[in-house]
């Protein structure tokens, strides 16, 4: 949403917003002339918005809860209301497009690509999930020209992505997730599908080995596509090792090889991501050079691996991971790096329907770390379930130490703990205990 505001304040627009909490992002939005407010108060949309219902378009994301009273003024009121998708996909009908779709790893991958091509002088627009630290900013506005590429996060969440009609499209991961909206594992898929039937005459999909099987792509007979992996696929990474804190391995494609690359970003996760988007990179003809400076150069997405304090003694890593599979492969990828240490991870589990239906998995995955710190839930958009809690993964994780903390509570907490690799994860608000936890470690 924020990349969107963005991109409308960068070409002229008056822009305004309602967001639930008060954000570093919100805070910068705020400080590049977007108006922000926090308080659900029809007397907060600004005058210029209400005053004309023909030439105020608002946008929304399906997160916003049915009950907002701002949003179900301006439904009342004849306003144009649009979903940020529905906008996405105003927005790139008219320009090659690049869509990065998947339950997990969409963020970063559409990151890599944009960064590759903005680094090898392609002209190109990206809209992603995550704030890129290479340009502190989840948004790159290119030249508004006919070579415009433009690279946009497909977000599978209410069926969002499919509004969109890529030329190349990337599918990540088709894990079950958002099962409050799509009812089953195999509705997920079908969406998934879909999106595949959307992608342009003459278009080309990548898709991750394991997501091909569990869709069938083979079956669709409807797009030019090739599989990707770790170690699998038709496109592939080989000699996969870990040097100094870094990634390296070498780019097995269909046509190009790339050897010793260094990938800076941690995580075997990412280095799959890295190879999906060395191949849409390969499919646009940037050379192997290019590539391989722009991910040397590659400096990763805000609180995914993120590296928050890294010395001999203590290392603090933030992590969005909030599906059972994503904390597997942090977990995993952090293991790798710190064979010797104990590992320590904070979770938060965000929404009560993910937590029930993926308990099991929480549960199994959370005991690859040493020691297990649960927070409340993260309701979002979504009113509590009887019996659904933190409490209720404890008893099946079995790391030697586990247990349920306050937020509030949490800093203290840690106080008392002789900690070597600290981790948070979550996708709700647990990223505001960041700095804290960061400037209490440090003291």
């Amino acid at each position: 949403m924020s990349a969107l505001a963005r991109w409308f304040n960068a070409n002229g627009y008056f822009v305004a917003g309602y967001d639930k909490t008060v954000t570093p992002l919100t805070q910068k939005l705020e400080a590049e002339g977007i108006s922000v407010h926090y308080e659900d108060s029809i007397e907060l949309i600004p005058a210029k918005v209400v005053s004309d219902n023909k030439t105020s378009m608002i946008v929304y994301t399906p997160a916003v809860p049915k009950e907002h009273l701002e949003f179900n003024f301006l439904k009342d009121n004849g306003f144009e209301i649009l979903k940020r998708s529905q906008v996405l996909g105003e927005l790139t009908k008219n320009y090659f497009t690049i869509a990065v779709a998947g339950t997990h790893g969409k963020t970063t991958t559409s990151s890599m690509i944009a960064h590759i091509l903005k680094s090898s002088g392609r002209n190109c627009t990206a809209f992603v999930g995550g704030i890129m630290a290479n340009y502190d900013s989840n948004l790159i506005i290119g030249n508004d020209g006919d070579d415009n590429v433009i690279v946009v996060e497909a977000d599978e969440f209410d069926r969002s992505f499919l509004t969109l009609h890529p030329d190349i499209a990337v599918i990540t991961a088709v894990d079950a997730d958002h099962l409050d909206i799509y009812g089953s594992a195999d509705s997920l898929k079908d969406s998934f599908k879909d999106f595949i039937r959307n992608i342009k005459k003459n278009g080309k999909l990548f898709i991750e080995e394991k997501s091909a099987q569990k869709i069938d792509v083979d079956c669709l007979n409807v797009v030019d596509f090739e599989t990707y992996g770790l170690e699998n696929g038709q496109i592939n990474a080989e000699k996969t090792s870990v040097l100094d804190g870094e990634f390296k391995f070498d780019f097995n494609g269909s046509n190009t090889k790339i050897k010793e690359l260094i990938l800076p970003l941690p995580g075997f996760h990412n280095v799959e991501n890295c190879v999906a988007a060395i191949s849409v990179a390969d499919e646009l003809n940037i050379d192997a050079e290019n590539i391989r400076k722009a991910l040397s150069e590659y400096k990763g997405v805000k609180r995914r691996f993120e590296y928050i304090i890294k010395t001999n003694d203590l290392v603090f890593i933030d992590d969005y991971a909030h599906h059972p599979e994503e904390i597997r492969a942090l977990l995993k990828s952090v293991r790798a790096l710190f064979p010797e240490k104990k590992i320590t991870v904070i979770f938060q589990p965000h929404l009560f329907t993910r937590t029930r239906d993926f308990a099991q998995g929480f549960s199994e995955t959370l005991s690859l770390a040493d020691e297990v710190i649960l927070l409340d839930i993260y309701p979002a958009r979504e009113l509590p379930i009887n019996g659904v809690n933190s409490e209720m993964l404890l008893t099946a994780i079995s790391s030697g130490v586990k247990g349920v903390c306050a937020k509030e509570a949490l800093i203290n907490d840690l106080k008392n703990k002789d900690l070597e690799v600290l981790i948070t994860v979550g996708a709700g608000d647990i990223d505001a205990l960041v700095q804290p936890i960061k400037e209490a470690l440090e003291k």
